[in-house]
């Protein structure tokens, strides 16, 4: 059944009220393919919607909404050594994490409670605490929205990034991700080193961490810093961390000795958050909208943003960033 005049305030973290002015729910294949080959919907412009947690909506959608609202999950092959787990892409991602961990399947757990459903997944290559998408990642099925034919895609074929891959590229808008398999390991090879994570197991005397130990402090961390999308309107992390040259890097070093910066190859990653901070915007609120009191990184809503007035409030904070330190900031989120 397709809707009329729909508020998508509900549909987006942001809590921000745009309409859709028709939206579709499928929770399968073949509705997907039925609404998508639907002769009175052609010249209508397609707009796909998960969890709605890494979008910006500045302005009401003028076509069709499609919600993705594939759901299951099931073990479909096993290995000596390893798992693969196949998940509907509207699974919320963190219920994901939870049956992952519940029945030992290691690898997402540094992934814990980040928001979205899991076809987000490896559209934007999502990672967290050390570990991406990209490393536990198999394959998906994807619609291809012009023809209704499923494709699968292979690590290879998505082009995984930093917080990118082809789908939101040279594949954007083509493709609607339906399903996602994951290759998970049978022996807990945890992951500790990176962000605060060591530090939460020592506070909770845990010197052996189970994946189960790695969730609940990943959990916590998060939770101490980042505000619940339920009670405060936001999208998580608003901008990628910079990528710079090191030469780079050491140039501000040598005058900003406490800039944190982590090695990516040939370059090195800055913390988007510092480099805001020390702009003055942490906790600063402008409107209806700022950055968050615990994390800069983070843009909220306070209860009556628009989308514009969120965005303008990030070409600010990109400007001042790069005035100060002739760094480029890139936005996470997904603008329309």
């Amino acid at each position: 059944m397709i809707e009329k005049n729909v508020s998508l305030k509900p549909y987006n973290t942001f809590g921000l009220n745009a309409e859709a002015k028709l939206l579709a729910r499928v929770d399968s294949i073949l509705a997907l393919q039925e609404v998508l080959a639907d002769a009175t919907l052609k010249n209508e412009e397609r707009f796909i919607l998960g969890g709605g947690s890494n979008l910006l909506l500045t302005k009401d959608i003028s076509g069709l909404v499609i919600k993705n609202e594939l759901l299951g999950i099931e073990l479909i092959e096993e290995t000596e050594d390893s798992f693969f787990v196949k998940s509907g892409a509207g699974v919320v991602w963190h219920e994901l994490v939870i049956h992952c961990i519940a029945n030992g399947y290691a690898g997402i757990e540094n992934l814990s409670l980040i928001p979205g459903n899991v076809g987000a997944a490896p559209m934007q290559n999502i990672g967290a605490y050390g570990v991406e998408l990209k490393d536990v990642f198999h394959s998906l099925e994807a619609v291809e929205m012009a023809t209704g034919n499923v494709e699968t895609f292979a690590a290879v074929d998505c082009e995984f990034g930093y917080r990118e891959s082809v789908f939101k590229r040279k594949l954007k808008n083509q493709f609607i991700i339906s399903s996602v398999t994951l290759k998970l390991g049978k022996e807990a090879n945890v992951n500790t080193s990176y962000g605060a994570i060591e530090q939460e197991l020592e506070r909770l005397s845990i010197s052996s961490p189970t994946i189960k130990d790695v969730s609940e402090a990943v959990i916590n961390i998060r939770q101490s810093k980042l505000p619940d999308p339920k009670k405060l309107g936001n999208s998580g992390s608003f901008f990628k961390n910079p990528l710079v040259p090191t030469a780079k890097y050491e140039e501000l070093k040598t005058k900003y000795p406490n800039i944190l910066g982590y090695p990516a190859g040939e370059n090195t990653k800055l913390a988007a958050g510092w480099l805001i901070e020390q702009c003055g915007w942490k906790g600063k609120v402008v409107g209806n909208t700022g950055s968050h009191a615990l994390q800069a990184l983070v843009l909220v809503n306070y209860g009556n943003a628009t989308g514009v007035e969120i965005f303008n409030l990030s070409e600010q904070i990109m400007k001042s960033v790069y005035d100060a330190f002739g760094v480029h900031l890139e936005r996470e989120v997904n603008v329309y």
